[in-house]
């Protein structure tokens, strides 16, 4: 019952980071998300898989990139 409850606070709760990085990609270039988030998988020969890949092995990355997607999902359409 209490995980319910934090499933609902949760807006990544049944995101997995492939969407994630497929809904950013198609709302900015991978040149704008390199400018907003400095990170060189964004930078250098981007792609979904090497970005996917970082991501997966960085925390701090995967945070700022969870927290750009939550920033835009929260703005009204």
């Amino acid at each position: 019952m209490d995980n319910d409850k934090i499933h609902l606070n949760d807006p990544l709760h049944g995101v997995k980071l492939v969407e994630i990085l497929e809904y950013l990609s198609f709302k900015y270039s991978w040149d704008e998300l390199g400018q907003i988030i400095n990170i060189q998988c964004f930078k250098n020969n981007p792609s979904l898989k090497s970005c996917l890949k970082f991501l997966r092995r960085t925390p701090w990355a995967r945070k700022e990139v969870e927290e750009l997607y939550i920033k835009n999902i929260k703005k009204p359409q």
